[in-house]
């Protein structure tokens, strides 16, 4: 493996064998006769359901690529990161904001870590795109009449997904020094929390608002157990956009505010275990679905964030937090899939859940819990740095 450290003790050997293993699913995928994306897999079988244009999640298939040919040496995974990039490039120009998800963890991840030029061409045309629907008299870019929640939501709403566009905004701000992409990118992070961070820090999915004064209408959730509940993925989204913007700019305290907000919140409520329920506030009992892809994106908040706080023993707990909880994931909540040819068993994070409210894939395996896992362990293992990428 590329850049392995040296394994002193059990817990680097699960880290470090976790790793391996989530590196040969990859490989694994790629021999599968795949119609699409991967989107979700059944962790008995290993068999993925996918999605033809990417959907939200089909950047996060060539982000995982990305990390396993880092973290293998293997430039055949690198390769085929370029070729499923190449797919994403009808997307550009999409009408749905949630594109800064494919634009950012499948290209501006394989910009940084490969020095892919595509990936960098298709994610500055993203950001551009972006920044073109930015209005100015509410402050953040809409969902789009193509947004994967468009057929759930209003025209005049917006949710916390939606900061997936301020992270490719900021890549980009940093990649050309355009300070218009940082402003937009600010300023649509900073409405969205306005509008969706609560006073105690927790998160609500999604609010309305006058399309002439931005005034605020409503907030509610409208995938979570209830409309004022706390949906978990929303609160990660949120730790995840609000923790690296404070990352990329430091001395921006307000952004950094709402990032230790929702962080703590996240850290005084999830189960002792650290895998956080599909929802907050949903009944934590036997038969309540968990969610290792919202937890796998709060460990990846939580040792961001570390990273810029002042108070070192506030970033220490946070980042033992972070790895507490993935040591559990990797020990726990991790399984192998049959399939794999060699010495190597191919490894799925389980307990994935995708959309309970429609019943759809709520014990799976979601590539987007693989990513974040993935990159979680590069930063615990050091083959990641702790700033800048991702």
């Amino acid at each position: 493996m590329n850049g392995k450290p040296p394994c002193g003790n059990d817990e680097n050997r699960l880290l470090d064998q976790t790793i391996e293993g989530l590196v040969e699913r990859a490989r694994l995928t790629l021999k599968q006769p795949l119609a699409g994306f991967p989107h979700y897999a059944d962790t008995t079988t290993g068999e993925w359901t996918t999605t033809e244009d990417g959907f939200w999640t089909g950047g996060f298939w060539p982000g995982v690529l990305w990390l396993s040919g880092h973290y293998s040496g293997d430039s055949s995974l690198w390769q085929a990161a370029e070729e499923w990039v190449e797919r994403l490039e009808p997307r550009v120009d999409s009408d749905s904001v949630f594109r800064g998800f494919l634009f950012y963890f499948g290209c501006s991840v394989g910009a940084d870590l490969a020095g892919s030029k595509k990936a960098e061409t298709l994610a500055l045309a993203a950001a551009n795109s972006l920044c073109a629907t930015f209005r100015p008299n509410i402050g953040l870019m809409p969902l789009g009449t193509k947004a994967e929640e468009a057929h759930t939501v209003g025209e005049n709403e917006t949710n916390i997904d939606s900061l997936s566009a301020s992270l490719v905004l900021a890549w980009a701000a940093e990649k050309t020094g355009n300070d218009k992409f940082r402003d937009v990118a600010i300023r649509h992070a900073l409405t969205n929390a306005e509008f969706c961070v609560r006073e105690d820090g927790s998160v609500c999915q999604s609010a309305s608002f006058d399309s002439q004064t931005g005034k605020l209408i409503k907030t509610y959730t409208h995938k979570g157990f209830s409309p004022n509940s706390t949906w978990g993925r929303a609160q990660a989204w949120a730790m995840m956009s609000y923790a690296y913007l404070s990352a990329l700019y430091p001395e921006n305290r307000e952004i950094r505010d709402y990032a230790e907000r929702v962080c703590r919140w996240w850290i005084e409520n999830v189960p002792d275990d650290g895998v956080a329920y599909w929802d907050f506030d949903a009944p934590q009992e036997t038969g309540t679905p968990k969610d290792t892809s919202a937890t796998s994106i709060a460990c990846y908040a939580l040792l961001t964030l570390a990273t810029v706080l002042d108070d070192q023993e506030v970033a220490q707990e946070y980042q033992g937090k972070a790895r507490a909880t993935v040591k559990t994931l990797c020990r726990d909540y991790v399984a192998t899939i049959p399939g794999g040819a060699g010495t190597i068993p191919p490894l799925v994070l389980t307990r994935g859940c995708f959309d309970p409210m429609r019943g759809v894939a709520i014990e799976h395996e979601l590539i987007w819990g693989d990513y974040f896992l993935l990159h979680c362990l590069g930063l615990l293992t050091g083959r990641l740095p702790t700033k800048r990428l991702g």
